[in-house]
């Protein structure tokens, strides 16, 4: 056999093998998987998106869905007199922002729990200590019932049930929300380990 028809076998051996790592991926990407790795979750029922709301940041903005649309966030329940989880969370916070608060298609939305005591002012003071730009780290107030509303049926965040003005949210979890509103990943805001995955899947989404 001459050089030139072994060369030509092992052309066409390698660029076959290179064609079925390819359909290989490409297959993989059909069935869920982002080259090589499963796509990120759908939680909640099928079909489960955020629903419409409407809140004011710490600028005395008004942030909607449509603020978010297209985009990807994170959403967390807080209060600024909290000396428990809180700032625990907040701080971890800081490092998700850090990673991504140059990238104009992501945003953080914390929302207090005690929108009686959280002012604006307040809110605005507790958001400078944080290092945060309204542009895309927003600290929200409003009605107590649609805060609780959002956490507990959008955001899946909490599971109570609202019981009037004396009901109180305090839980350390971050959801994680795609473009089309739709939650991709439960976060312990209080674990370094939930936080370093909440940032990788982040990365994961933006190119998914």
């Amino acid at each position: 056999m001459s050089k030139k028809a072994i060369f030509y076998i092992i052309f066409f051996v390698v660029l076959s093998a290179g064609f079925m790592v390819f359909s290989g991926l490409m297959i993989k990407e059909g069935t869920g998987e982002f080259f090589g790795k499963e796509k990120l979750p759908l939680l909640g029922t099928p079909g489960h998106k955020v629903q419409s709301f409407s809140f004011t940041d710490q600028e005395g903005n008004t942030v909607t869905q449509e603020h978010v649309k297209g985009k990807i966030y994170v959403a967390e329940y807080f209060f600024t007199t909290c000396t428990n989880i809180c700032p625990v969370m907040n701080k971890n916070m800081e490092k998700v922002y850090a990673a991504y608060k140059s990238n104009p298609n992501f945003m953080i939305l914390s929302h207090t729990s005690d929108p009686e005591y959280d002012s604006i002012p307040v809110l605005k003071a507790y958001a400078e200590k944080h290092g945060a730009d309204a542009k895309n780290w927003h600290f929200l107030t409003g009605d107590k019932r649609q805060l609780y509303k959002l956490a507990r049926e959008s955001y899946l965040v909490d599971d109570g049930t609202f019981t009037g003005e004396d009901d109180f949210i305090h839980t350390q979890w971050f959801a994680l929300v795609d473009g089309d509103g739709q939650i991709r990943g439960l976060y312990e805001g209080t674990k370094i380990k939930d936080v370093d995955k909440l940032i990788g899947d982040i990365d994961r989404l933006v190119h998914e």
